[in-house]
Order: structure tokens, then C-alpha cells, then sequence
């Protein structure tokens, strides 16, 4: 059986282990573009949960372990690579909920549902990634806890299959199999549960061995709440007064019975009244027992409160107040919170009503907790969240779990469809008609991106060189080009065919104001006078211009 010191030391020491590999996991995206590369998404993701860990007893349950690791990943998670890990532990966490220990057959059962939890996030699942590989070891941990109950056979069939099959992704997928590699994401999840393993076989917790510093600063939303951490054994706090009726039998055998279904008993009596406070499963056997003695009083009224809900909501309250995340006073029916990078864009938002600007984007994916304390400092009823980057999408939609406020996530994908969305709010209308205006909106919009190859590769046709000039048509990589202004033009006049009005051209903080102000001249001598060719200095990194058709 593994204990919970055991899966404590082995998340620990997997996390320094994948911390150790993110760079070599990071090398296996096969996309050029600059991005949150999905081995340091991953690290930072399970890094997140190694202070709480590490302030972990010896004696603690592997149900505890779980769930504090699951909750740490949670709040950490960065990117679709990392938030997809979390929900894989959450599942997980579910399955060891209760166990002071687990064999072989609850891991496997534990690891299923981990796999619900991951497919049931993700809208589109798509085979060859991630998903693949955490599928074949829960489909492999099934079939070994009927053949055995060693957890190191169990853990070492588990890792074998899984690498079995992160070997076949490069096969599933096209651009994995054009530029010979695995996934990404199915690799740090094998690099996960092979250092996991080692830990279960006896091996000491992974060294550090990154030229970076491994142990990331603690999470603000930790479960160490000394003075809430009393165990409790029984979920009613229940208590009552009696009148002693004639002839009271002796108080000690009310005693003795309660002290029998429950704990924290305390019966006192004086020559009319008898008060009880008992902890139990079962209070109305407690109140019935107490009629043998006489009959309850009015004031005060018998009181049954459940006190792990308590427990619960006085841990939450804890730690948002040590986050800082006591929710903002409502003063206004709706707000904004969206996703951003570059002075520019950031107050372009502010201006159309942003109430928080989450300063991210492409190569510095937010975590799910960075957008969670966005929501709860915006001072609204209902929050919008604009993530405005397609790998931030889901950390979103994970933060709106972890709280109460009413929050939509519009699934903006590129900036240009963020301040679209914020375009077409109505603030006469409600929250149904403004969420499909808006949808409506971003959806009509059409975005160019220019930017650079981070690295060598053959993707979609394209042999790239690192240091190219790539041109992305709506996420897909239409060209690549020498010149950052000739690629800029011709990617501008492919997106401006039909029916358009509008072109934004927005740049980057690696591109000059007179250099932008000369191409904006450029491109509106190419369109013609029927459109219009604005220009903003949104001062973002990584992409030298973003553009906008409408």
C-alpha cells in the first residue's frame, strides 16, 4: 500500500524532476511560434503544490496528499498542457477522497477518473496528445490491479504502457510525424508518473539539477490553516436542554449512550434543566434518546450544525483573506476582466471599460489563480473574462470554479476579438443578449499576426528557420517571409478580401512609430479609400504586428 508520505515525497519529486526536463519537453513543439511551451506550463503547474507539500507530516493520508496537490495544481495551472494536468490530479484526488492509504485498485479506479475529468474539460479532445497517453495508462492500470497488488509492478506497467504509447503519438498526429517527435504534453505526463514510480520503488526524492531555482514561492491559496486543522470525526455539533422529567433516571446513562454514537461529550444537569453537546453522525438518535429524560425547551431551540460544511467555508474565508481575495463590493451590474500584454493594449482595454487587465498572452500564460483574484478585485455582479489567447482559455474557465461571484467566460482567442467583444456590450441589456452580441461580434473579426520562428521546423509544408518572419491567418501559419513589413502587406491584403471595413494594424514593442506610421501608409495606398487603416501602438511583445479586419 502507498502511504501518504509516500505519494507526498513522489509529487515533490516529481516536480523537481519535470522542472529538471522542461526544457527538453519544451523543445518537442513542433509549432515555431513563440508560445508558453508546455514543459515549463507543466512544471510550473505541479511545481505550484511543493511548498504545501513539503509542510506535510509524515502521518498524513494519501486522501489529504490528493487533494492539497489537486488544489495547488488547480490554482496554478498555466496553459491548456498545464490546466489538463490538474484535471487529470483532480480526478485523482476524487478517487483517494476517504483513504489513509491506496493499493492497486484504487489508483486504477483513481486514474479513470482522472481521465473523465480531463476529456469532459476539453470540447474537442484530440488523439496523439496528452489525452492519448493518460487514457492508455488508466486503461493499463485497470488490467494490472487484477494480475497484481504490488504497487511497484502495478506503477511500473502503468509508465511502461504509457511510454508505449507516447512513442505512437508522433503517428496520430501529422505534424508531430513530419518532425519526428512525441507530444509534448504526453511527455511530461510520462516524466510525471516515471518519477512518481521511482519514489513508490524505494528511490530518494529527484535533486535539483536546473540551472534555475526549482521550488517555486509558496501558493498563496495553501490549506496549512493551523488553527481549522483539528480532525474531525463526526459531521453534527448538536445541542440541546431538557426539562427533567419526574423520576429522571441518572444523567450518567445519557452520558454513557452519547459517549457511545458520538464524541466531545459534555451532559450537566442542575434539578430542572439537563444540557448536552455532543458530536455525532447521528443526531436524532441523540435527541431521541434524551426524551427518555424528559422534554426539550423552547428557548434556547435544539441546534444541529454540520461542521465539516464549517470547517470548509472557514478555510475558504482564510485563505482568500490571506490571498487577498476577499471578493470587491458590487457597485455595477457587469465588468471586465481581460488578458493582456503590452502597455498599449492594456490601456486600450482600460478605456472600453476593463476593470482589471490580466498582463499575459502568448509566452506568459496567466495562472488559473491569476485570473481568479482579477474576478474577485472586479466590483461587479456578473465579471466577463476575455482571455483573448487560446491557451488561456481553460485556465479561465477552471477560475470561475473556484468562486461564488457570476462569471461568463467568452472564449476570445486573439486580441483583436477581445476588444470586439468589449465593442458590442450593451449595458441596457441583460447577460443572455450581451453574451451572444458579443459572441457575435468577436466572431466576425478576422486576425493577423506577424511574428518571428522561435526555432527550427517542418510544420504544416513549411521548412522553417529560426529567426524567420512567420505570417499567421487566424491562427494557422499561412507563409513565412524575410521582410517584416512586405509579410505584414501581403498578409494584410489577403485578410482584407470581401466585404471589409476596417483595418487595424496594431505594433509591437520591437517596431518604431515611424516604421508603423510608413506601413500603415503602405497598406492604406494598397486597400483603397473604401477602407479604413487605423494604427495603434499596443507595445506587445512577441508579435511585431497584430491585425484586425472587420
Amino acid at each position: 500500500m502507498i502511504n501518504g508520505a509516500m505519494l507526498r515525497d513522489a509529487v515533490i519529486s516529481a516536480a523537481i524532476t519535470i522542472n529538471n526536463k522542461k526544457r527538453e519537453i519544451d523543445e518537442l513543439n513542433v509549432y515555431p511560434v513563440p508560445d508558453g511551451d508546455t514543459g515549463t506550463n507543466m512544471s510550473m503547474t505541479i511545481g505550484n503544490s511543493v511548498p504545501e507539500l513539503k509542510r506535510m507530516s509524515d502521518n498524513v493520508s494519501v486522501s489529504d496528499v490528493a487533494a492539497a496537490a489537486a488544489s495547488a495544481f488547480l490554482r496554478g495551472a498555466r496553459g491548456n498542457s498545464g490546466v489538463i494536468l490538474s484535471l487529470i490530479f483532480r480526478g485523482i484526488s476524487k478517487g483517494l477522497s476517504g483513504k489513509n492509504e491506496a493499493g492497486c485498485q484504487d489508483f486504477a479506479a483513481a486514474l479513470d477518473l482522472g481521465v473523465q475529468a480531463a476529456y469532459k474539460a476539453v470540447m474537442k479532445p484530440v488523439e496523439g496528445t496528452i489525452l492519448t497517453v493518460v487514457k492508455a495508462a488508466a486503461k493499463k492500470a485497470a488490467e494490472a490491479a487484477v494480475s497484481t497488488n504490488d504497487d511497484v509492478i502495478f506503477w511500473s506497467e502503468i509508465c511502461r504502457e504509457a511510454e508505449s504509447v507516447l512513442a505512437q503519438t508522433t503517428d496520430m498526429l501529422p505534424q508531430l510525424k513530419k518532425a519526428g517527435v512525441v507530444d509534448a504534453g504526453g511527455k511530461g505526463l510520462v516524466t510525471i508518473f516515471k518519477a512518481m514510480t521511482a519514489v513508490f520503488s524505494g528511490e530518494s526524492i529527484a535533486e535539483d539539477t536546473s540551472a534555475e531555482a526549482a521550488e517555486p514561492s509558496a501558493d498563496s491559496f495553501r490549506t496549512a490553516v493551523s488553527e481549522y486543522d483539528d480532525e474531525i470525526n463526526y459531521t453534527y455539533c448538536t445541542e440541546f436542554m431538557v426539562r427533567k422529567k419526574e423520576n429522571c433516571p441518572d444523567i450518567f446513562m445519557l452520558r454513557a449512550y452519547l459517549e457511545t454514537i458520538g464524541d466531545c461529550v459534555v451532559v450537566v444537569d442542575d434539578d430542572e434543566i439537563i444540557k448536552v453537546h455532543v458530536h455525532t453522525d447521528n443526531p436524532g438518535n441523540a435527541l431521541q434518546k434524551a426524551l427518555e429524560f424528559g422534554c426539550f425547551i423552547n428557548d434556547p431551540k435544539p441546534k444541529i450544525e454540520n461542521m465539516r460544511i464549517q470547517h470548509e467555508n472557514k478555510v475558504k474565508e482564510v485563505r482568500s483573506a490571506e490571498a487577498g481575495l476577499t471578493p470587491a463590493e458590487p457597485v455595477k451590474p457587469f465588468g471586465f476582466v481581460t488578458v493582456a500584454a503590452g502597455h498599449g493594449l492594456e490601456a486600450m482595454f482600460t478605456d472600453l471599460g476593463a476593470d482589471v487587465v490580466v498582463k499575459g498572452g502568448q509566452t506568459m500564460n496567466p495562472s488559473t489563480d491569476d485570473i481568479l483574484r482579477a474576478i474577485m478585485a472586479t466590483p461587479a455582479n456578473m465579471v466577463f473574462v476575455l482571455p483573448n489567447n487560446k491557451n488561456i482559455i481553460m485556465a479561465a474557465e477552471q477560475a470561475v470554479r473556484l468562486t461564488d461571484k457570476k462569471v461568463c467566460v467568452l472564449q476570445t482567442r486573439t486580441i483583436p476579438q477581445g476588444i470586439a467583444a468589449m465593442l458590442a456590450f450593451d449595458e441596457s441589456v441583460g447577460l443572455a443578449e450581451n453574451r451572444i452580441n458579443m459572441t457575435k461580434a468577436f466572431e466576425k473579426v478576422s486576425t493577423g499576426l506577424i511574428t518571428f520562428a522561435a526555432r527550427d521546423s517542418e510544420f504544416e509544408g513549411h521548412t522553417i528557420k529560426e529567426g524567420e518572419i512567420l505570417a499567421l491567418d487566424n491562427g494557422k501559419l499561412s507563409f513565412t517571409e524575410r521582410d517584416i513589413n512586405k509579410a505584414t502587406v501581403k498578409l494584410t491584403k489577403r485578410l482584407a478580401k470581401g466585404d471589409v471595413s476596417y483595418v487595424t494594424l496594431i505594433y509591437g514593442s520591437d517596431v518604431t512609430q515611424e516604421n508603423a506610421e510608413e506601413l500603415q501608409q503602405t497598406i492604406q495606398a494598397k486597400l483603397g479609400d473604401k477602407i479604413d487603416v487605423m494604427l495603434v501602438n499596443g507595445g506587445q511583445p512577441v508579435y511585431y504586428y497584430i491585425i484586425s479586419v472587420e
